[in-house]
């Protein structure tokens, strides 16, 4: 029987210490023998201490815990994946909750495409949240349309996402001049297929996002997308390839028809408004960048 890989899971975690405890109890219940997945929770500056809440799961999980001056999420995974011991880095966010077969589903797929990303389904855990429903949605239709074929699939999010540690760190992991959730995942991820390593989809890897939001919250998420999207494309040139171009009413067209077919037919009026929302708080966000020197 062949040894099941070695994961360290790596969760960047900023200000969210419930949530983070609710991502813990589920590392807990994973189906998948402890002495094969390590545990690295990175404190990006957070001015809760976490120290005792973490320390509560060592005995059950093997886990460490390291603090940081805040620098985002990119940089705070890039420190979670130094101190890795894992063949195999799998990414998650402190307000996610993987499925109990989360790490055995990433190992039967990574056994069978082991130099490959793993990028599985995140599913919207508060469905009473219109904000977080029509986020979700965004995110499910981006992973619908960009992995079309599962097997060169051109998207991935880091809140369910595995890849071989030593060509993530080839790459030189996240770029940290990205310094909000908003771009730093697509910018690796461009790197990645540019040089010609493979991303694998796999619904069946499952994590829950419990991302409570409102108006305003909702508004500073996609506010920081167009930011870090005019970022990135400000970078010096490193792509040998570049996403499918599409045009703004073609994608709209698409994700508009996206949302009738996956959504409740209450849902569809109010969703459509926030789509609305997010592509105007993303353009304030580019504008607003613009606008900084570089």
């Amino acid at each position: 029987m062949s040894v099941l890989p070695f994961f360290s899971i790596i969760i960047p975690t900023y200000g969210r210490p419930e949530q983070l405890e609710t991502c813990l109890r589920a590392l807990h219940c994973l189906d998948y023998p402890h002495d094969r997945f390590e545990v690295i929770v990175v404190d990006d500056g957070g001015e809760v201490p976490l120290e005792a809440r973490v320390g509560s799961f060592s005995p059950r999980l093997s886990l460490t815990l390291l603090r940081q001056t805040h620098a985002g999420p990119a940089s705070a995974r890039n420190t979670g994946a130094a101190h890795a011991r894992g063949q195999f880095l799998a990414f998650t966010d402190d307000d996610c909750a993987p499925a109990p077969d989360w790490l055995r589903t990433l190992a039967a797929r990574v056994a069978a495409t082991p130099a490959a990303a793993v990028t599985g389904q995140t599913v919207n855990a508060l469905s009473h949240n219109l904000y977080a429903a029509a986020s979700q949605l965004f995110v499910s239709f981006w992973m619908t349309l960009l992995n079309a074929n599962p097997n060169r699939s051109e998207f991935w999010i880091t809140s369910n996402l595995a890849v071989p540690g030593d060509t993530f760190r080839a790459l030189g992991g996240f770029n940290p001049t990205l310094p909000f959730a908003g771009g730093e995942d697509w910018e690796l991820c461009l790197r990645w297929l540019a040089k010609g390593h493979q991303i694998c989809y796999a619904p069946e890897v499952v994590v829950s996002h419990a991302h409570l939001l409102n108006l305003r919250t909702f508004w500073l998420q996609h506010f920081h997308y167009g930011r870090g999207r005019l970022r990135m494309q400000r970078l010096p040139g490193q792509y040998q390839r570049q996403p499918r171009k599409r045009s703004f009413l073609s994608a709209s067209w698409q994700l508009l028809r996206y949302l009738g077919q996956h959504a409740l037919i209450w849902q569809v009026p109010f969703l459509a408004v926030l789509i609305g929302v997010a592509q105007a708080a993303s353009a304030a966000g580019v504008f607003w960048e613009k606008r900084q020197p570089n």
